[in-house]
């Protein structure tokens, strides 16, 4: 049942749901854009907001297009696609910009030219979940469903590469005919400069004719098969064993980055190239500067830095990553340059900070929690305060947190920040945000 009037969209959450107001609650109406007039049909009922679907769209927005997806709205890899991509990068530097305010109650001086890139075949990552689905006559292969820990029934997908989308369907096939069919419930593709991996998480041991199957379709589709029989760390090549490594570059910074294909990196090679130079630009790192690189990864900010500055710490929670970032920094040259550091950055203290001796300048990027320990252990520097933070998030909400104690208590200025569009068609918000210190 629809509510009886109709209902006008204020705005977009975070989560690209329409907002509306309607007898004293707010109406989150999934799919909705602003300033459109629709009915509604809750599906979901809570004490001071409702989740509704929409009924009929009375006055569309001039920004809403023909999704390019027959399976957009029910799979839940995409929730905008029904926006045009300028309105999708609006909608997310508005989200950025209210989280600041209400969050952190910091306004940026400068809100710096969003960063953007292709819109369709970009995502160089994806985790693809396999369900044996009797009812639906067979293999699936696919996103989730929205709402849902269903499988989506995907015949066609348009943010992975041609390539690969291509495969959906001949993966199903190769599944089917698997003798641990149900014993195999994700395909993680990771794709470089110069081989595709797709790794096969496996809950029981591939029989003879598995192996055959799985590597006759290695070689049928250019692809290199890994299995992966327990954790991330557990993967390892299977077919063929003579493919190229996993890599991807940064040629404005003459730096080639090998990785596993379960390491961590961004799903947006072509973003990831500008994101960096524009950190790097920012950070503006000197030649006699000593550069501080947290939850610094495999080294995707670091090296680049190390190129420019007398010499950077990159410090990391994760073992295996760091040891992926000294082997890359040895292979690109730059080792008398880079130090690398384990610690765990969500315990940071003023002493253990203090410890990494004087930094002139800090990068930070960190995951979805944020670093609010890491940057109060900053600014209890004192005089030894690095004068400039570069902040790299993946969260609006706890970038707003930390940017509040930056440019309050730590005494910083935010001088600028902006979205980087790293999932086109998605809400994810990643952003980038520039801290300076008198």
């Amino acid at each position: 049942m629809t509510y009886p009037e109709p209902l006008f969209i204020e705005s977009v959450d975070h989560e690209a749901r329409g907002v509306a107001h309607h007898g004293g609650k707010v109406i989150f109406v999934d799919g909705a854009l602003p300033g459109e007039l629709l009915t509604a049909a809750p599906y979901r009922k809570k004490e001071r907001f409702d989740n509704a679907q929409i009924a009929a769209i009375l006055a569309p927005s001039s920004s809403r297009v023909q999704p390019r997806c027959a399976h957009f709205g029910t799979c839940g890899g995409c929730s905008m696609q029904h926006a045009q991509l300028r309105t999708q990068v609006a909608i997310k530097q508005r989200v950025l910009e209210d989280n600041l305010r209400h969050i952190g109650r910091v306004c940026a001086e400068q809100m710096l030219r969003p960063i953007e890139g292709p819109a369709w075949e970009y995502r160089y990552r994806a985790r693809l979940s396999v369900r044996h689905v009797h009812k639906k006559g067979g293999v699936l292969v696919g996103f989730h469903e929205r709402r849902s820990s269903y499988v989506a029934d995907m015949r066609e997908c348009h943010v992975l590469p041609r390539r690969i989308a291509a495969l959906l369907m001949p993966l199903r096939e190769l599944v089917a005919g698997l003798s641990i069919r149900d014993r195999l419930p994700q395909i993680e593709v990771s794709l470089g400069s110069r081989v595709d991996v797709l790794v096969f998480r496996i809950l029981e041991p591939l029989s003879a004719s598995d192996e055959a199957a799985l590597k006759r379709f290695a070689e049928q589709h250019r692809i290199q098969a890994w299995l992966q029989p327990k954790g991330p760390a557990t993967a390892y090549p299977f077919w063929p064993l003579d493919a190229p490594a996993l890599s991807y570059e940064l040629p404005a910074f003459g730096v080639s980055m090998p990785f596993n294909p379960t390491d961590f990196t961004q799903v947006n090679h072509q973003i990831n190239e500008v994101l960096v130079a524009r950190a790097l630009r920012l950070l503006a790192p000197g030649p006699e500067e000593r550069i501080g690189d947290f939850f610094c990864g495999l080294g995707n900010f670091t090296l680049p830095i190390a190129r420019m500055a007398r010499q950077v710490v990159g410090v990391e929670g994760s073992e295996p990553l760091l040891a992926r970032a000294r082997a890359n920094a040895a292979m690109n040259g730059l080792s008398d340059r880079a130090t690398f550091i384990a610690a765990n950055l969500f315990e940071a203290t003023t002493q253990s900070v203090a410890a990494l001796g004087r930094l002139d300048k800090v990068l930070i990027d960190p995951p979805r929690e944020g670093a609010i320990e890491l940057v109060k252990a900053l600014g209890a520097q004192g005089a030894h305060a690095p004068s400039r933070i570069v902040y790299v998030s993946c969260n609006p909400a706890t970038l707003a947190r930390d940017a509040g104690f930056l440019a309050g208590e730590a005494g910083y200025a935010l001088k600028a920040a902006g979205v980087v569009n790293m999932f086109p068609h998605t809400s994810h918000v990643e952003s980038i945000a520039l801290f300076e210190r008198d």
